[in-house]
């Protein structure tokens, strides 16, 4: 395989990537390199994985044949891939099954994470359960005010909830904050990433157990269609979404395909979106080299985004690399286009979905009508609403 799908020995696709840590998290990290090597090549570790996929999760998730939203729009024919009704409601009980199964193999008693909407946070609290660790979830305040009903799930799971109120109280705020508890104490802790971000090997790790999605979602669509889609298009935050539907096609030079991340309220505005691709220069941030949205010292900017899960300030250095070689077209959509992509989902499909999951909604909108009748487009319906209808209630309202 060439190095499109595959990180190099340093852990760098391209020049993105790598393990930048200090000296206090060389160790940890290591030690997860190390564990994830043994446990891909296990045959007895994979099979409990996928046991897990199917019969706790309830893979695979349906390829839906979008009817009336590709009668509304006139053009291409359009296909959800519906994560959303995994358990837990979206695509992030794949990866945090397959972390907390590795956290029991190195013999930890605890996973820490970050969250940005919850969903992440709700997955690791439910796969911690299941396999029977201790579960902490650091998450900004600002998003504990958003996403309350997430919040209450993951408490109800037996999770410790972090508010964090430094920063901007939002997504990388939580990264930091977990990354910082992480540091202090890690002998019995894993540290389970939410996303394809971090420093090596956990773009890897996260993007490996998310591949899930487009092995499936190929095989799919080969059986209904007899052929590969046109465009797949999925959100961009860190991007695990993203790289778990496009990993199987990358290969596939006849399949175009798109990152929308979040436009905001003014792309012209730091820290009114979060459209790192887009507006952002390389840098570092969380021990890997990206792209990044700074200033001029380098550090963060603030960033915004309708949705939680998508306000992070970076992105996944695959994806970055991928952006390098055009390989990955990568668009924004802004706050407004959001809430319309939403609703219009809601009625003509009977599916509310997150947020996050509505960002790609709006590229597709606007590719449809642009192409023929015999064209296909997948859309990663990544996640499900129900955390978002009181937030989006109140917006539609103002």
């Amino acid at each position: 395989m060439t190095s499109i799908v595959h990180a190099d020995e340093a852990g760098f696709f391209g020049a993105h990537g790598g393990r930048f840590l200090p000296p206090q998290l060389e160790a940890p990290i290591a030690e997860v390199a190390a564990a994830y090597a043994e446990a891909r090549n296990d045959p007895e570790f994979m099979a409990e994985y996928e046991a897990l996929l199917s019969d706790y999760v309830g893979r695979p998730s349906p390829l839906f044949l979008a009817e009336r939203l590709t009668k509304h729009f006139g053009g291409a024919r359009i296909y959800l891939k519906r994560e959303d009704l995994n358990h837990t409601g979206s695509h992030k009980i794949n990866h945090c099954l397959g972390e907390v199964l590795l956290a029991k193999r190195m013999g930890k008693t605890k996973v820490l994470a970050e969250t940005g909407a919850g969903q992440h946070g709700v997955a690791l609290a439910t796969a911690a359960a299941l396999l029977g660790l201790e579960c902490e979830i650091h998450m900004g305040a600002i998003d504990i005010e958003k996403q309350h009903p997430n919040v209450v799930r993951m408490e109800l799971l037996g999770a410790t909830v972090v508010s964090v109120t430094d920063g901007g109280q939002c997504l990388k705020d939580a990264v930091d904050s977990a990354f910082g508890k992480f540091a202090t104490d890690w002998e019995d802790t894993f540290f389970a990433i939410g996303s394809v971000v971090g420093p090596d090997p956990y773009p890897t790790i996260i993007r490996d157990f998310q591949s899930i999605v487009g092995r499936e979602m190929r095989a799919q669509i080969l059986a209904k269609e007899n052929r590969l889609p046109d465009v797949l298009i999925a959100c961009v935050g860190g991007g695990s979404n993203a790289m778990g539907l496009f990993t199987a096609f990358l290969e596939d030079d006849s399949v175009r395909m798109f990152g929308v991340e979040p436009g905001g309220k003014n792309l012209d505005v730091v820290g009114e979106h979060a459209a790192t691709m887009t507006l952002g220069s390389p840098g570092m941030l969380h021990g890997m080299k990206t792209m990044l949205l700074q200033d001029s010292a380098g550090d963060p900017d603030a960033v915004h985004s309708i949705a939680s899960g998508l306000d992070y300030p970076a992105v996944g250095p695959q994806h970055a690399h991928l952006k390098d070689i055009g390989r990955v077209q990568y668009v924004t959509a802004s706050d407004d286009e959001t809430l319309e992509a939403f609703q219009l989902l809601c009625r003509t499909e009977g599916i509310i979905p997150a947020l996050e999951s509505a960002h790609a909604l709006v590229q597709m909108a606007k590719l449809a009508p642009t192409m023929g009748p015999d064209e296909i487009i997948v859309v990663n319906l990544s996640g499900r609403g129900d955390k978002d209808i009181d937030y989006v209630a109140e917006k539609i309202r103002g």
